[in-house]
């Protein structure tokens, strides 16, 4: 049997106050039962730190970490070729002809030395090796370093990588991510130069603040054993370049 929506309209006032009412009764995901501050909104600091960052342009982008291609799409806008790399097949809900797929692991497959004029490292490097999440069976303690270090083979000299990464105290929270500090993040670091970094931290209303480096790598980041998004971190944004 065939099911037919037929949307009812209503009255601005009467619909204000039914979704007041829904809002009470199921409250929003990220707001349930929180007792602190969550990862509500970090995309939104991300993507728009690496869509600001990366110039209208010809030129080979990496997008490392694709998933959705939300970072691909826009790298194609501004005028570039895309490699969409990530572990698991993300089908995208768009086509273009200057978007390649590829599915596999950065540090298994063959990519061309030198042939990348950007690399997008959006929230993606942190969870390399990391046990139990997108297909990983066999943990690589370092996979996040040997990445960082593969990927720095594959930009051109004067290529730049937009980067964005947990940052806070020093912490493993498996199976989601790795959150880098005083000490992880120079290793992570080892081989680039800072061109700019920025931070951000979430307060106790669960609002983004940017932050100075000390704040941030001083935050003690928390962890759900279930929901990923409950867990919490600073953030860290950063256009590198081969040193």
């Amino acid at each position: 049997m065939e099911r037919y929506l037929i949307p009812v309209y209503l009255p601005r006032g009467v619909y204000a106050g039914l979704r007041r009412v829904k809002g009470i009764l199921i409250p929003p995901p990220t707001v349930a039962n929180r007792n602190h501050p969550d990862l509500f909104g970090d995309r939104d600091i991300e993507w728009s730190y690496v869509a600001s960052r990366l110039p209208t342009g010809q030129g080979y982008v990496l997008d490392f970490g694709c998933g959705y291609g939300n970072m691909s799409i826009h790298a194609i806008q501004k005028g570039y070729r895309v490699l969409a790399l990530d572990l698991e097949t993300n089908r995208f809900p768009w086509w273009h002809p200057n978007v390649e797929m590829v599915c596999g692991d950065l540090l298994q497959i063959d990519l061309p030395n030198g042939a990348f004029d950007f690399i997008l490292n959006c929230s993606s490097v942190e969870h390399v090796g990391l046990t139990g999440r997108y297909g990983v069976t066999v943990e690589e303690t370092d996979g996040d370093l040997a990445s960082m270090q593969k990927l720095r083979t594959l930009l051109k000299a004067s290529g730049k990588m937009l980067m964005t990464i947990p940052c806070g105290q020093d912490a493993a929270i498996v199976p989601w991510h790795r959150v880098y500090g005083k000490e992880r993040l120079p290793k992570l670091l080892t081989g680039y130069e800072i061109e700019e970094e920025v931070y951000w931290v979430k307060r106790a209303d669960n609002r983004w603040y940017p932050a100075h480096k000390d704040a941030a790598l001083a935050y003690v980041p928390t962890s759900h054993p279930t929901i990923g998004v409950a867990c919490s971190y600073a953030l860290g944004c950063f256009v590198l370049r081969p040193d």
